[in-house]
């Protein structure tokens, strides 16, 4: 009788023994999966990463666009600049071979762009040009794009971006995607959205925006941001490359970075415009200087190493310099 409750007693172990080892066996390997599967998506979000920098093509300093389009990598900013000398700018970037114009609605200056664009004598393909619709105008947005159409007269808008979100952003951006249905506009895209907003804004329209422009210099570096947008398989432009007026010369003085040109025989402001491209983001630095605009498109001609890029990456603050 003893033997035979001992029997019992260890067959009923041994079934628990053999049940608890299925049971984490097979739990491990669903952890295992998930794991997996979680490394995976890292590993396909680098890829899309890598592989949204990798179509910078630095041969033809031209990146394309999830619209099929091609953009340059470098341009000229307009903020600040009206009248003669946004004219003159705007000529003598075209003529030092920029080829990326950025402007908006409240630059106030969309008619002395156009009217350079058309005086420069070079074909209207070759000319990128990004303009923008300011919040007080998204009640309105179809008049807002006719205004632009007309200002510019250049035929059609390579790009239009909404200037920064604002009541309305929604609608305005589905009126601007009925130009894209009608050739005016060929691409669309946002200034000043981030991760929270664009989580927010993206599934509430129908195209996908092509670009994504924000403030990007070495003291304020969106490390986050900027693989997030790259992720979706939208192109990343940078405005106050230079970290913007009042804190200009401070960035271009900085030790870092003017060690970094004296290796390379350039000036900061190339050393920065670089710093930018290897990141995988558009420069548009704005100048009304001749010999700086042609010096901010001269930077082809070196690269920087990895532990040159490593150095300026250390100089991130998260110190933005605008309200946007």
């Amino acid at each position: 009788m003893k033997k035979k409750i001992i029997y019992i007693v260890l067959a009923i172990v041994i079934v628990l023994i053999i049940g608890f080892g299925v049971y984490f066996l097979l739990n491990g390997k669903e952890k295992q999966k998930e794991n997996g599967k979680v490394v995976n998506e890292n590993i396909i979000n680098e890829l899309e990463k890598e592989e949204n920098i990798a179509n910078f093509n630095f041969e033809t300093k031209s990146v394309k666009l999830n619209s099929g389009y091609e953009m340059p990598l470098n341009g000229l900013g307009t903020y600040s600049l009206t009248g003669d000398t946004c004219y003159n700018a705007v000529s003598s970037a075209l003529k030092s071979g920029v080829r990326l114009i950025d402007t908006a609605y409240m630059y106030g200056n969309e008619e002395e762009i156009g009217e350079s664009i058309r005086d420069s004598g070079i074909p209207r393909e070759e000319i990128f040009v990004i303009t923008k619709l300011y919040p007080s105008q998204f009640d309105n947005p179809k008049e807002a794009i006719e205004l632009a159409l007309k200002k510019l007269d250049i035929g059609y808008i390579d790009m239009m971006l909404l200037h920064h979100p604002g009541t309305n952003d929604v609608s305005a951006y589905k009126e601007m995607e009925k130009y894209v249905e009608s050739g005016k506009i060929r691409s669309l895209g946002l200034s000043n959205w981030y991760v929270e907003e664009l989580n927010d804004f993206l599934p509430k329209i129908n195209i996908i925006p092509a670009l994504v422009q924000n403030e990007i210099h070495p003291y304020y570096q969106e490390n986050d941001v900027i693989p997030f947008i790259q992720s979706l398989g939208i192109v990343v432009q940078g405005w106050y490359p230079f970290g913007g007026r009042g804190h200009t010369s401070e960035l271009l003085n900085n030790e870092t970075i003017v060690k970094i040109a004296n290796n390379h025989n350039v000036s900061s402001a190339q050393v920065i415009l670089r710093w930018n491209l290897q990141k995988g983001v558009v420069v548009i630095p704005g100048s009304s200087n001749p010999d700086h605009i042609k010096e901010n498109t001269d930077i082809y001609g070196f690269e920087l190493t990895e532990e040159e890029m490593q150095e300026i990456n250390a100089l991130d603050r998260n110190e933005k310099h605008d309200w946007y």
